[in-house]
């Protein structure tokens, strides 16, 4: 598996040709006490940098964008059900959607680890 980042602080695990997409831990220490979190419907076609969820801390609401063009295919109830996930394992078990890859070649402009790293410095 791959992971891959944006900047505006999402990641991706890609697995084949289906990306599992969240917010990084930046992201949630920005946001500070995450209180609520709308995810997109499954079947839902987006578009690369539509907004697609919504994380709303005690601080701010904020868009997750779709970092890729796909289909989602899953959802993570579980951080509908307890959004303080998000705080605790943004980059685990808070992952927020699941995008069918359409288009493998968008992959290319997103940054590695290292990148991303120099990005939040």
């Amino acid at each position: 598996m791959t992971t891959l980042y944006t900047s505006d602080h999402e990641w991706l695990s890609i697995d084949g040709d289906v990306a599992t997409i969240g917010i990084t831990d930046y992201a949630q220490a920005q946001l500070g006490d995450v209180v609520f979190v709308e995810l997109p419907q499954v079947g839902r076609a987006l578009k690369k940098a539509e907004a697609a969820a919504v994380v709303e801390s005690v601080k701010a609401a904020s868009d997750v964008y779709a970092p890729i063009t796909g289909e989602v295919v899953e959802v993570n109830q579980a951080i509908v059900d307890e959004p303080a996930l998000v705080n605790t394992d943004a980059g685990g078990k808070a992952w927020f959607f699941k995008l069918k890859i359409a288009d493998k070649g968008e992959l290319g402009g997103l940054m590695d680890e290292a990148a991303y790293k120099a990005h939040t410095a």
